[in-house]
């Protein structure tokens, strides 16, 4: 008898002595702290490259330098994944999603590490992208595997990539309600107390992780120096809309810039044309280097002139207008920046790049109230500059509570609330009419393979379709008698349809028993009749890896068939049948709501 692994001992004493729930909470805190070392890892790593790229000899001639870092660092991380890796390594937390809604919650190994070697890489160097979404994929992977590790199931599995999420979060920002909620809003969790008390030990252990390694050391430095007042409220209603524009803006271009690195196959082209054209842009706006978050403490202090004069010119400017159009050109190709760096091959995330252009739009719109003769009233820059942070994350990310809660936990009170609350639901509302999902999910959401609240929609998607394909059905020639119909296909099979397909199995239409049963027994008819006088066409047809679940029930319901063909690249594959869905549907239902 073969002798027991260590594992295996662990998981029969588990199941004697250690009910689920509370196993489920032990590994939400193991997993929370591994998602704040994650965070403490990724963040050390990034400023460990910047330290060396900004010391000795290249430090006297730094602004020569910009210009090629972002091209080197995209260079290794585009040798890191092709020989080292070997796999892909997808953008953080799209790729968390694709693994929930498509791969039943289990994320690849190699996902524990490839974004703590390629992300560090990519915004150490000058990429203009975030470390927020790397870290929870990285998080995100770490729980996938515990609980595979463990043999838990998808919902235990999806949980703990919630929990690995949350932690994560907690970890960047030190705000565990705002990271619990950013997983409830990103990744469609179930709000119960099944749920919430796993998330909120992932959250809390994270946040103490974190606290170990920075003590009180904040991501965002702000203080509330003026208070809210209600004759603003009209100022935020605009800076909501403001918020709106600016948000569609971001994912329009973002967008835009990825269907155009899309049309090259050759990812040496990819590298070389983002890259110079990043370098062009940081080596002329230096505050586009890199995370970008000493920029936006500056915005949130006051310290506009920092970052003003911040260019390869030196510019200075008491002239106001030009320091707004300044501001704004840094929103601009902020986004544009951001864009290139992900086409060209770099790993990162939208996060920081979201609060970068709502802190300076903010400020942007307040100072031109200042300053203006229009309107005759003094606004707060700075509160303008912590609130915008919320309408753009309520636009981009279209994660209003989560946008509402971590900027009122940055702030360290809730004096700004009704602000928040305000400009984020404005800013979210009309952002969705014009962009229906955000940056993490819009491919998702196209392919049919996104987790939404919608649980019967999140049940169909979740359905494995090649499990209800049938394929144990005889073909039949249009140039087939009535006779070899009977004796070589009635006769052999149980089922009472048969698809007609050509010599290159391409689908023509179905014969049915139906179609033939008034003359099957007359052996006069054998010869005469022809399968192509008697098939028909199909009531509908579902192509294979095109048709989401969704897609195919209404197609059931809208045909009113009992069996539809399968098309798979142009041939016929075989049939799924209404009964089969359903009995699929009912089983993952019950799974789904364990």
């Amino acid at each position: 008898m073969p002798k027991k692994t260590l594992l295996t001992r662990f998981l029969i004493w588990k199941y004697k002595h250690i009910p689920d729930r509370q196993f489920i909470y032990i590994l939400s805190v193991v997993i929370g702290l591994l998602a704040g070392l994650g965070a403490v890892a990724l963040k050390n790593l990034t400023h460990f490259i910047q330290k060396l790229l900004e010391g000795g000899f290249i430090k006297d001639i730094h602004h020569v330098f910009y210009f090629i870092f972002p091209i080197i660092g995209l260079v290794f991380v585009f040798l890191t994944i092709k020989y080292i890796i070997n796999k892909k390594v997808g953008h953080g937390i799209p790729s968390t999603l694709y693994a929930i809604s498509k791969q039943k919650g289990i994320m690849p190994r190699y996902q524990m590490w490839a974004s703590l070697i390629t992300a560090p890489l990519t915004v150490g160097f000058g990429g203009s992208v975030g470390l927020e979404g790397p870290t929870v994929a990285t998080g995100a992977a770490l729980g996938s595997n515990f609980a595979r590790l463990f043999h838990l199931n998808q919902t235990a599995r999806t949980l703990l990539i919630g929990c690995a999420a949350a932690g994560a979060m907690s970890s960047i920002f030190k705000a565990p309600i705002a990271a619990i909620i950013f997983a409830v809003e990103i990744f469609s969790l179930e709000l119960t107390i099944a749920s919430m008390m796993p998330l909120l030990l992932a959250s809390i252990s994270a946040i103490l992780t974190s606290y170990f390694f920075f003590g009180d050391d904040v991501l965002l430095h702000f203080q509330i120096q003026d208070k809210f007042e209600l004759n603003d409220v009209l100022f935020y209603i605009l800076l909501g809309i403001s918020s709106a524009i600016a948000s569609i803006y971001f994912s329009k271009m973002y967008f835009a810039v990825d269907a155009f690195f899309k049309r090259f196959k050759n990812p040496y082209k990819r590298l070389i044309i983002g890259g110079v054209i990043i370098g062009i842009i940081v080596f002329f706006i230096p505050p586009l280097f890199g995370e970008g978050f000493e920029t936006v403490n500056n915005v949130l202090k006051g310290n506009i002139a920092e970052v003003t004069t911040n260019n390869v010119f030196n510019t200075v400017s008491d002239n106001i207008w030009i320091i707004i159009a300044l501001l704004v050109g840094l929103v601009t190709f902020k986004v544009i920046a951001m864009a290139l760096t992900f086409g060209a091959g770099g790993v990162g995330g939208v996060f920081a790049p979201t609060l970068f252009t709502g802190s300076i739009s903010g400020y942007v719109l307040a100072m031109i109230i200042n300053y203006s003769n229009i309107f005759n009233h003094q606004l707060s820059l700075t509160n303008f500059a912590m609130v915008g942070m919320a309408g753009l994350m309520a636009g981009v990310l279209q994660a209003p509570l989560t946008a509402i809660f971590l900027i009122a936990e940055i702030t360290g009170g809730y004096e700004l609330f009704i602000p928040l609350m305000i400009v984020a639901s404005i800013s979210f509302l009309i952002t969705k009419k014009y962009i229906p999902h955000n940056i993490y999910v819009s491919e998702l959401a196209k392919r049919g393979e996104l987790i939404t609240h919608d649980k019967d929609k999140n049940v169909l998607m979740l359905l494995d379709i090649d499990k209800v394909i049938e394929t144990n059905f005889i073909s039949l020639y249009p140039e087939m008698s009535l006779g070899e119909v009977v004796n070589n296909a009635v006769a052999k099979s149980s089922r009472n349809h048969f698809p007609v397909v050509n010599e290159n199995n391409e689908f023509l239409g179905i014969l049915t028993l139906n179609d033939i049963r008034s003359i099957m027994f007359d052996k006069n008819l054998y010869e005469t009749i022809k399968v192509r006088s008697l098939m028909h066409s199909a009531s509908d047809i579902i192509y294979y890896k095109k048709d989401s679940a969704e897609e195919i029930l209404n197609k059931f319901k809208g045909s009113g068939a009992w069996n539809l063909v399968v098309i798979k690249d142009g041939k016929y594959y075989g049939f799924i049948s209404k009964s089969r869905l359903l009995t699929a549907y009912r089983r993952q239902l019950i799974n789904f709501t364990k």
